[in-house]
């Protein structure tokens, strides 16, 4: 038996909760990458490449934490008719 201590705490949801915790996951890991690029692509890298970058993950985060959540199921749908079950 383990014994929870500070150091070996974690926060765990339960199981209902996956398609959340995933849509959130990939959210924000997306959205921050995609603000990377395209920040670099229409500005380039300057003194205020990182402010402009976190201007624009402010928009794309929560837009991005919607659509991921629209997206998955039909992602899903999509991955079972073009992979072979075994």
């Amino acid at each position: 038996m383990t014994v929870a201590t500070p150091q070996n705490r974690r926060i765990r949801f339960p199981t209902s909760s996956t398609p959340y915790v995933f849509a959130l996951y990939m959210a924000t890991i997306m959205a921050f990458l995609m603000c990377l690029v395209i920040t670099v692509a229409e500005f380039g890298v300057d003194g205020h490449y990182f402010v402009n970058v976190m201007n624009a993950y402010r928009v794309a985060m929560p837009s991005a934490f919607v659509c991921v959540l629209i997206v998955r199921p039909v992602v899903a749908r999509l991955v079972a008719l073009t992979v072979h079950a075994r």
